[in-house]
This record gives structure tokens, sequence and C-alpha cells, in this order.
């Protein structure tokens, strides 16, 4: 049957990742669920080029509509050449700086200074948790821009900012925050209904064009040990991904696993927990919250996607 696998994963984000979140995006997702046009129109692509964020994020590029279901799919068939060339160049590289929020506690935490590395880095905004502010509740750390908000469960803030002394990033198509085209791709991977997203990047994206960091075109495997031999030996370095390594294959994701473990230094990441073989407990605590942040493979809290809040184990 055409589209059941399509049409199951349209499904699951609609349930998993939008509800609550972006009540667009998950009637969307139910209603591409139930489209067979499209669906069919998507299996014509490679599997990992049908996930529903990638579809919106290039309907959007192309300034069509994503609140009306009944439009959007006027919109995809019209323009399915156009949609199809696009999803097949890009990928979903959504670089959300609020992560920057979830990773803090844990960065603060390590051995200071930090030599920063980030596997699928985007345009490498999470590389500057030391640039910008945040607010957890009434507890503020920073007095940069922008300021991320989160709402921290079972963790106390830290009281000051790492200290950050080399930063670069390794990804397959690296985005550059200073091309007008390379910003409007992560304008539209933002959700509809999320305009603080949108002046986040814009705000995050100044930072990163004011102090451009090392970003390399390369394999999370095999170039990920050359990069990190280039960190300065006197500061800890951090090797961390935030939703990266569900875009991977099973087998390049143990391979990648094999490689951290063996590098100095730690190891964080933030990823959906059937990613990663991780020992999780217990089920994510509300919808939307649904990112495991770990630490050298160890299971620390749930998080959202995109920062805004996180639940810390015992």
């Amino acid at each position: 049957m055409v589209g059941v696998r399509t049409s199951t994963w349209y499904t699951e984000f609609a349930e998993l990742e939008a509800r609550g979140v972006s009540p667009a995006y998950e009637r969307l997702s139910h209603a591409v669920a139930r489209d067979d046009e499209i669906l069919a129109l998507l299996d014509t692509l490679p599997e990992p080029k049908r996930q529903p964020n990638l579809l919106f994020g290039a309907v959007r590029l192309l300034g069509g509509p994503v609140l009306d279901p009944d439009a959007f799919h006027r919109f995809v068939v019209a323009n399915w050449a156009a949609l199809a060339e696009q999803m097949r160049a890009r990928a979903t590289q959504t670089n959300e700086a609020g992560r920057c929020a979830l990773l803090l506690p844990v960065l603060a935490a390590l051995p200071q200074p930090l030599a920063l590395l980030e596997v699928g880095c985007s345009a490498g905004l999470n590389l500057y948790p030391d640039r910008y502010a945040y607010r957890y509740g009434e507890h503020r750390i920073g007095s940069g821009a922008p300021v991320l908000e989160c709402a921290a469960t079972g963790v106390q803030p830290p009281s000051a900012l790492p200290q950050v002394v080399w930063r670069a990033g390794l990804d397959l198509n690296p985005l550059d925050v200073t091309d007008p085209a390379d910003l409007a791709w992560l304008d539209a991977l933002i959700w509809p209904e999320h305009d603080h997203r949108r002046a986040r990047l814009r705000a995050a994206a100044a930072v990163v064009a004011a102090d451009p960091p090392q970003l390399r075109r390369g394999d999370l495997v095999d170039d990920l040990r050359a990069l990190a031999a280039e960190a300065p030996t006197d500061a800890t370095l951090v090797v961390f991904h935030t939703a990266v390594l569900y875009l991977v294959p099973p087998a390049g994701r143990a391979a990648f696993t094999a490689v951290v473990r063996t590098l100095p230094g730690h190891w964080i990441s933030l990823e959906a927990p059937e990613v990663l073989d991780f020992d999780v407990p217990g089920t994510w605590p509300q919808p939307g919250v649904r990112h495991l942040l770990a630490l050298d493979g160890k299971p620390l809290a749930w998080a959202g996607a995109h920062g805004q809040s996180m639940v810390w184990f015992g």
C-alpha cells in the first residue's frame, strides 16, 4: 500500500512532536497522513527526504501556506517539482539557539575552559553558549542577546557562564548566517506560531556573524577525529550534537558512538530516546518534551526539542 510508512511518520510527528507545541503542524501532519495524493508524491523521494519538517520547511521557503491543510494540499500538488528539488537538495538543519539553555548546566559543571566541537552544526549557533543570556524562572545568567528562557525542573541553574576558548563545527553542508539564502532556510524551518524563535534566530545569527566559528564540511564519523585533534590540549574537549543522529542510519550512529567514546574530554547528546540505545528511566513527562539530554552516554534529563523546558532525573 502506497504511503503506509510515510503516513505513520506524519501521524507520529503530529502526536509526539507537534502536539502541544504547534497546533498548525499537528493539524497539517494529520492531514498529510490521510492524503493519498501527497503521500504518493512523497514516496517518490528517498525515505530520509520524506520527513515532515523538510516538507513543511520547503513549502514555507517557497511561500506556500501551512495554516490551511486544503490550501497546503493544492500548493504541494501544483508545485511538486520545485518542492521535490528543494527537498532533495536540503536537510532539516534547524539551528535552534534555545537548546543552549539545555546544554548550559552540563557545560558549566565541566572543568573549564572548554573547547566545543558540534557535530551537525548547521550554522553554528549552538557554539556560543557563553555569549547568550539565560532565564530559568526567576534566575537569570549573562547579559548578552538573545535571552534564552527555559523551564528547568530538578536542576540548579548554573551561577556563571562557561569559558569557551575554541569552537568548531562539523557538518555535511555548513550554513552561513551572512548568506541570505541560508538564513532564509533556517527561518523556514521554524514552526509557524514560533515568532519568538524567529527573533531569537536573528539575534543569535548576529552573534555568530560578528565572530564566525570554524565550520568544517565533513562526515561525523570519517572526519570527527581529525577535527577534534585541532582542539587546544589545555582545554576540556566537549563533542556535542542536538537532534542530529535521527538523520543518520543505525550503522552510522553506532560508528559515530564508537569514535566519540575514544576521544578525550566529554560527549553531550540531545536526541530522541529511540536514536541512542541508552537506559532511559521512564517516559517523557509531557508533550513536546521527549528529547533526552545525556553526558557521556548517561541520561540526565528529558528536554524540549527547542530548549523550552527540561526535567532532570532523580
